[in-house]
């Protein structure tokens, strides 16, 4: 349970991101920028954290002994999540973004073949948790809900351009970030772990801001600062919130598919903040209907998630297994 509400905390910063997002590209402000200063401004803030908690040499010598892995898995989790997510941005307004990015719970879910566990010396692949998934497709049916409505106003064109490359997202951050995990094997924590990808991924950004400068030049005052509230709201806050939430339970794909599903409540945050921030029309009774569903999913995701948790108190026979569950 407290792994969902770290989850629910991290939303409640990720929807800045869409919000700021829209706001940004509504002002004029290429995606480019947008994807980019966010890294650039995480940075330094993950130094000084990392710096401080004395865990800086540590994390060095990860990356030293599995460099590719760490390029590899930054990309994908951090660089093919957040650049399409600012693109789509450019395309779509953020209740459509943060609606489409909310596949993720069921992408999340859909992952788990990809990776193996340890069993009585024994390697077994890891199973799709059935009752998570049909849980997660309950959210996602709120999630159409919300959509139907508001799709009508949207352009076929728009419409593609701002789904298409938020489905690639929403396999690409759950993807980085447990294959991160897998890498990592608990050696470092989460500040170092965010710190390492945000600083493995750096060349795409600096790659990709360049690639600004001399297609659209540089970024406005306004923009900057947005990033900047971005970069620290969605990028060291919640990335941080979210990736303890995960570490958790990382062990436990069922528990880690209701942690990943804490992400649908981006949605609200996003609608509230569009309304009051933007001028956004609320959501129509069908769109509130979506609410109400997604809540409810949210609601059996959370009690599943304790049911197993006090399935799990028996099985923990020594102190060892106790302490690696923690």
């Amino acid at each position: 349970m407290k792994e969902i509400a770290l989850g629910i905390l991290a939303s409640l910063f990720f929807a800045v991101t869409f919000i700021l997002n829209h706001a940004m590209e509504m002002q004029g402000g290429s995606w480019l920028w947008s994807a980019s200063l966010r890294y650039f401004f995480m940075l330094p803030f993950l130094l000084v954290i990392v710096f401080y908690r004395k865990g800086f040499s540590q994390l060095t010598n990860e990356m030293k002994n599995k460099p590719v892995a760490w390029l590899l898995w930054s990309f994908v989790g951090f660089v093919l999540f957040y650049a399409p997510l600012t693109f789509a941005a450019a395309f779509g307004p953020g209740w459509l973004v943060s609606g489409t990015w909310q596949f993720t719970i069921v992408a999340g879910v859909l992952l788990a073949p990809l990776f193996v566990s340890v069993i009585s010396g024994k390697t077994v692949r890891q199973k799709i948790p059935l009752i998570s998934f049909l849980i997660s497709c309950v959210i996602l049916a709120g999630i159409l809900l919300i959509q139907i409505p508001q799709a009508q106003s949207v352009t076929s064109k728009n419409l593609a351009l701002g789904i298409l490359p938020v489905i690639i997202a929403a396999f690409a951050y759950p993807l980085g970030n447990r294959k991160m995990m897998e890498v990592c094997g608990g050696r470092v924590d989460t500040f170092q772990r965010v710190l390492g990808m945000t600083v493995a991924s750096m060349p795409a950004w600096i790659v990709m801001a360049l690639y600004a400068v001399l297609t659209v030049g540089l970024p406005s005052l306004n923009q900057v600062y947005q990033s900047l509230l971005v970069g620290i709201s969605s990028g060291v806050i919640a990335t941080i919130l979210f990736f303890i939430a995960t570490d958790r339970v990382r062990e436990h794909q069922g528990k880690l598919a209701a942690v990943e599903a804490t992400q649908s409540t981006e949605i609200l945050f996003v609608i509230v903040g569009e309304v009051l921030l933007l001028g956004i029309a609320f959501p129509d009774p069908i769109a509130l209907a979506g609410l109400g569903v997604i809540i409810v999913g949210m609601l059996l995701h959370s009690y599943y998630t304790m049911i197993l948790g006090k399935k799990s108190v028996p099985q923990q026979s020594s102190p060892s297994e106790q302490s690696s569950s923690n």
